[in-house]
């Protein structure tokens, strides 16, 4: 360690661009990951929110919710129990006289059930009636407020924002909660179909009479985009860490072969080689734990200075596994000429 610290600061230069790259790495590393997370988190935060296991579609529907439709004649022949939900879904733009028109997922549940009573209401109360409805805490960034009149689509009707809740997204949209009669009416649909979907918080849920049961994992893989959006922002994650580690090692072995007669001379004077090892493997330690320390400023200061309309998140476990997976890459980059400094031989550097 000494070694290392000692040849750091006599080529500060050489060594700052080596950190400066890591720096920009971790960087991009650490943003993509908080957006991927992010990204993710507003397509589920509201099914999140639920705490359920299992939902029920119709069989035809592809596993889509929107494209499910259950009749009142299949619902009667589900055991609905105080663990299963009724829920509509329709895409709709809410307006609001001297507000910005706003996409949105109206949710249509029941008061009864255990949707309505576990959504956490930030301000205001649930709704209580049918022309009432509970928005999403973005609706207040775009200037609305408790006691609006917002209308739903071309709809004449007009809705009254009664409530707010907090993280309520689905599909990178906010969401709109109101009543199964008002999904109806958005939807297009008569009485004789109860909803899209049946919600469960029951692991055992299981329905039949031609409804498809999938578990919550299955349900949100299949939400469109959302798959095809982890798996890229993985894959960028992946390639810019394997990026950072053949730089890495392209660095250290252009510096290696660089020091080779100094190697050469240390052997000669008895140190041996694994503790020139062993300083190599520390220079790549030191490199990378300092381009970490101010990627993750860097990151922080960017957080800080995004607009909150930016879908930038962190998970702990994912930080910690992106930030392991960084100074992998640093040590496996120290690694690669480390067989130049074993094999190295004294008397054909220092005499060549």
């Amino acid at each position: 360690m000494f070694l290392a610290l000692k040849e750091i600061r006599h080529e500060k230069l050489r060594y700052g661009l080596i950190i400066g790259m890591i720096v920009l790495v971790t960087y991009l590393v650490f943003v993509l990951s908080g957006l991927a997370y992010g990204l993710a988190q507003q397509n589920t935060q509201a099914i999140s929110s639920w705490d359920a296991s299992r939902v029920a579609l119709d069989k035809d529907a592809n596993d889509s919710l929107s494209q499910s439709l259950i009749t009142s004649t299949t619902a009667k022949k589900v055991n609905m129990t105080s663990h299963e939900a009724y829920l509509g879904q329709a895409g709709v733009v809410a307006k609001a006289k001297g507000q910005a028109k706003l996409s949105a997922q109206f949710l249509g549940i029941s008061r009864d059930q255990f949707i309505y009573k576990t959504v956490k209401v930030t301000s205001g109360h649930k709704p209580l009636k049918a022309n009432q409805i509970m928005v999403d805490d973005s609706f207040k960034d775009n200037g609305y407020a408790l006691g609006d009149k917002v209308t739903l689509n071309s709809t004449s009707a007009k809705y009254t924002i009664v409530g707010f809740t907090h993280n309520a997204k689905m599909s990178v949209a906010p969401v709109v909660y109101g009543s199964l009669g008002t999904w109806r009416t958005l939807s297009h649909v008569t009485s004789d179909y109860k909803a899209n979907g049946i919600v469960s918080n029951d692991a055992n849920f299981s329905a039949n009479h031609g409804l498809g049961t999938l578990s919550m994992s299955q349900f949100i893989n299949k939400l469109p985009g959302y798959s095809a959006q982890n798996t890229t922002f993985t894959f960028m994650i992946a390639f810019l860490m394997i990026i950072a580690m053949v730089v890495i090692a392209v660095f250290l072995y252009i510096l290696t072969m660089q020091k080779l007669p100094n190697y050469a001379v240390l052997r000669a004077q008895g140190i041996p080689a694994k503790v020139l090892v062993t300083t190599t493997i520390s220079q790549a330690l030191l490199l990378v734990v300092g381009g970490l320390v101010i990627g993750a400023a860097l990151t922080l200061a960017t957080v800080l200075a995004l607009p909150a309309g930016v879908p930038m998140s962190f998970n702990l476990p994912l930080l910690g596994g992106v930030t392991a997976g960084i100074l992998l890459t640093g040590v496996i980059g120290a690694l690669i000429p480390v067989k130049i400094i074993l094999n190295v031989d004294p008397v054909s550097v220092i005499g060549g």
